[in-house]
């Protein structure tokens, strides 16, 4: 081996530190959420573009390569979920949405996140989303949106399996009244604390979903292994989901 050759250095796998979501690999079916190990992942930071471009092409690299499909979006706190039908080789940066659902298995989809909930849903087929919930979109219903994309397929939400992943807890995470009275119905007068994992489960139940696990990584607590917008950080992570064929 050339010198040249042996100096190149590894690619570094984007999970390490993160979490993966164990239950999902039945279905053939990757779903995991980087942590501050990886690096960030946002692309509005100030950090050098190569280094963010570099963690991004590591990711791709594990999902199969450049020409790998790989969804991603312009994120608004919204709850709009697009859909994607496998028609495209390479990196794609789509419109406006916090969330994406493909029925096409290589299809990989990634939500950036620091403290907002990544949410990954996953069929037997090999349908699969992740969506970005932040209390603007949990209140809007995000994932309820994302389930009506596969029962609208014939694919019912009770054979689905729901992760809600690291974000921030419900002991952590303090909101305006007017902001809980949204997510909850209850206006207690003052900030409060909410849990946004608890009212997204809710809401998968209500639409049929069965099996759903939540994460018990909180990422304000768990500063030290993700980045937390509360605590002042810059960085991002993403949630990431995609079927093997």
């Amino acid at each position: 081996m050339s010198p040249a050759a042996a100096a190149v250095p590894a690619i570094p796998d984007v999970r390490l530190g993160g979490e993966v979501v164990e239950d999902f690999a039945v279905f053939g079916v990757t779903a995991f959420t980087t942590g501050r190990a990886a690096g960030s992942f946002g692309m509005q930071s100030t950090e050098p573009v190569c280094d963010v471009t570099a963690r991004w092409t590591a990711l791709r690299t594990l999902i199969g390569g450049p020409s790998a499909r790989l969804a991603s979006a312009f994120q608004v706190h919204g709850a709009t979920v697009l859909a994607h039908r496998g028609e495209w080789e390479g990196f794609l940066r789509g419109p406006e949405g916090d969330g994406h659902f493909s029925e096409a298995r290589n299809t990989a989809m990634a939500v950036t996140v620091a403290d907002c909930v990544p949410v990954f849903l996953a069929h037997p087929s090999g349908a699969a989303a992740a969506v970005h919930s932040g209390w603007r979109g949990t209140a809007a219903g995000i994932t309820a949106v994302a389930i009506r994309r596969f029962v609208a397929l014939g694919l019912p939400a009770a054979e689905l399996r729901l992760h809600c992943g690291p974000a921030i807890c419900g002991r952590c995470y303090e909101v305006r009244a007017d902001v809980h009275r949204q997510l909850t119905g209850r206006d207690p007068g003052r900030p409060s604390t909410v849990d946004l994992r608890a009212i997204i489960a809710d809401h998968a139940r209500a639409a049929g979903v069965r099996h759903i696990s939540i994460s018990p990584l909180c990422t304000r607590c768990d500063n030290g292994r993700f980045y937390s917008h509360r605590a002042g950080d810059a960085g991002r992570q993403i949630g990431v989901v995609f079927a093997e064929g």
